[in-house]
């Protein structure tokens, strides 16, 4: 199992494009063996200390592999909304991990 953590920043005025280009990608995982385990958008006053911006929106998922990920991140019909996540995403920090 491999884990992958995206800290998710909105361009200004973006969120409803950044919402529909999710509710078409999301439910992918489950074709590439993947899985969402959380979705959040916290508050500022959940940080208690940062030294950068902060993020929109916070994913953590789950894949069975490597290949699965790279599967998912490949699949045409994901790549069809890819313009939607261009305009609304400013940009993404993607953290590979692994359960210890």
């Amino acid at each position: 199992m491999i884990y992958y953590t995206q800290l998710i920043f909105i361009k200004p005025g973006c969120e409803q494009e950044f919402h529909a280009f999710e509710d078409k990608v999301l439910p992918l995982l489950k074709e590439h063996n993947g899985q969402l385990i959380y979705r959040v958008r916290p508050p500022q006053s959940a940080f208690v200390e940062n030294s950068q911006e902060l993020p929109y929106e916070i994913h953590l998922v789950s894949f069975d592999s490597k290949d699965d990920f790279k599967s998912y991140g490949a699949d045409p019909k994901r790549l069809a909304f890819m313009d939607m996540k261009n305009n609304s995403v400013e940009k993404i920090l993607l953290i590979e991990g692994f359960a210890l």
